[in-house]
Formats: structure tokens, C-alpha cells, sequence
């Protein structure tokens, strides 16, 4: 009986890294006629009120909260959603979506060499294995795909987006493991700090068009199905399933998001890039991997 509840979290793991993909090619053509940060902040100040009502029936738990724990959440929807996801966004604006998930799906050798230092857990030798498997399959992709439109401006921006989200990965970390917050009101409020600042510097700086029916769509698409209901069942099946299950399942975008780019915006990957892709997609589950710690 306890294997049904299981695997049942597996598959709903699995379909929200698949909204979580595509994302990648909504944004893409929501690009066309939205300006990055705009686009970001409207996506994400949608999805807060959205998750507010859940918040206003915890506020007796945010009322408790410690200035200590509001600096953190503050941090973290600086981090996480302006740094990152802004950066994703901008990122998207210039490079195709299967480099920048491939830039992206570095993050955790970061997050290893990070937590080396940060949370004292040096890489066992598995998982330097999977990072020279990882940084071989990088290297294989990007040696046979040529020129990639986008240039220096939009790996400045994955570059960015990728020490932001390890650092999030970290920082995130932190503030679950220590309980500071239930998870919904840990993302509602960063999700609100982060929205208000994307927000107020895209329509300060890129002031938003007349959007079409479609533009409104794929705004409201991503906030209600692909952030507020996607970050909710993804917290959901992390009920069920452990750290490393999770890690692997998420891995799978890699690969998603290469398939739909390639069926939805004509990005094309040649058979050695594949394997690249693979390779790095490999190397990054076993950096995951880790031994359980003791009981």
C-alpha cells in the first residue's frame, strides 16, 4: 500500500517538471511581446495573489515570525526570484532555450562546491565523477553547436542566473531546513518581495505594451498553472519523495526542454550534441547522490 502514495508522487513529480519545461518555450514566445523583466514580474505578482488567500489564513504563523526570519525570506525572494528568475527571463531573451538549460543544469556542481564550504559536505568520488561527466557533456554540446545566436550579453545573463540559483539552492536549503516557516508561506512572501521588485524595475525600465489576447494567456498561464500550482504540488510530493528522487526527477528537464524546443521553436540538436546533453545530464544526477546520513 505504501508503494501506491509513492509512485503516485513520482508521476506528479514528473508532470510538474513538465509544466516547468514548458515555461521554457512559453516565455520564449511570450519574448516576442513582453519585455523580459515586465514579463517576470507580471508572471510572478500574479501567482502571489494567487497563493495570498492560503497566507491570510496562516497569518496567526506569520505574525509569529522573528525579524531574523524576515530578513531571510527577504534574501531569498531577492535571490531566488529577482536574481534568478529575472535573469532568466533575460537570458531567454538572447540565448536559445536548450544552451541556457544546459548553462542552468550546472547548478548543482555549484551547489556541491559550494556546500563543500558552506554547509561542510565535501563531493564523495562519485560525484567528482559526475562533475568531469558533466562538464565533458557541456563541452561536447557547445563544441559541436557552432555559433549560438545570443553572444556574450546573454551568457553574461546565464552566467548570472546560474550562481544566483546556487546560491537560492542554498539559502533555500537553509531557511527549510530550519523551519523558519511552513513551505506556503515561505514561497508566498518571497514570491511577493520577489514580485515587487521585478515588477517596479521592468515597468520602470521597459514599459509594458498593448499585450494581444495571446500575450495575456501565456501571462496568465504561467502564473496560475506553472508557478502557483506547479510550486504547490512540487512541495506536495516532497511529502513522498526523498532529496535525491527529487533531484533526478527535476533533472528530466534537460532533456524535456531540448524536445520541446526542438518541436516548438525549431532548435535543432545534432547527434553528437545529444549525447553531450546526456552525458551532462548523467554526470549532474550523480552529483546529487549522497549517501543518507546517519540516523
Amino acid at each position: 500500500m505504501q508503494r501506491r502514495p509513492h509512485m503516485r508522487a513520482v508521476l506528479q513529480a514528473l508532470f510538474v517538471t513538465f509544466l516547468w519545461s514548458t515555461s521554457w518555450i512559453l516565455i520564449k514566445l511570450g519574448l516576442r511581446e513582453i519585455p523580459p523583466l515586465t514579463f517576470a514580474g507580471l508572471r510572478y505578482a500574479i501567482a502571489f495573489l494567487v497563493l495570498l488567500p492560503g497566507l491570510w489564513r496562516r497569518r496567526d504563523e506569520v505574525r509569529a515570525m522573528a525579524r531574523g526570519h524576515w530578513f531571510l525570506l527577504l534574501a531569498l525572494g531577492l535571490v531566488f526570484y529577482v536574481l534568478t528568475q529575472g535573469g532568466q527571463f533575460l537570458a531567454l531573451s538572447r540565448l536559445d532555450a536548450i544552451p541556457f538549460s544546459l548553462v542552468l543544469s550546472f547548478t548543482p556542481l555549484l551547489v556541491a562546491e559550494f556546500g563543500t564550504v558552506a554547509l561542510r559536505e565535501p563531493p564523495r568520488r562519485w560525484q567528482w565523477v559526475g562533475i568531469c561527466l558533466a562538464l565533458l557533456g557541456g563541452a561536447v554540446y557547445f563544441s559541436s553547436a557552432g555559433r549560438i545566436a545570443g553572444g556574450a550579453i546573454g551568457f553574461a545573463f546565464a552566467g548570472v542566473t546560474l550562481a544566483a540559483n546556487a546560491v537560492s539552492s542554498l539559502l533555500g536549503r537553509y531557511v527549510n531546513r530550519e523551519r523558519i516557516a511552513s513551505p506556503w508561506a515561505v514561497t508566498t512572501i518571497s514570491m511577493g518581495v520577489g514580485a515587487a521588485c521585478l515588477l517596479g524595475a521592468g515597468l520602470g525600465t521597459q514599459p509594458l505594451p498593448a499585450l494581444t489576447a495571446q500575450g495575456w494567456g501565456i501571462v496568465l498561464w504561467l502564473a496560475v498553472v506553472n508557478t502557483a500550482l506547479a510550486f504547490t504540488l512540487w512541495n506536495h510530493t516532497l511529502r513522498f519523495l526523498s532529496a535525491t528522487e527529487s533531484s533526478v526527477v527535476n533533472n528530466t528537464m534537460l532533456i524535456q526542454i531540448a524536445v520541446l524546443a526542438w518541436l516548438f521553436l525549431g532548435e535543432r540538436v545534432g547527434a553528437v550534441g545529444i549525447a553531450g546533453l546526456l552525458a551532462a545530464g548523467v554526470g549532474t544526477i550523480l552529483v546529487q547522490l549522497r549517501r543518507r546520513p546517519p540516523p
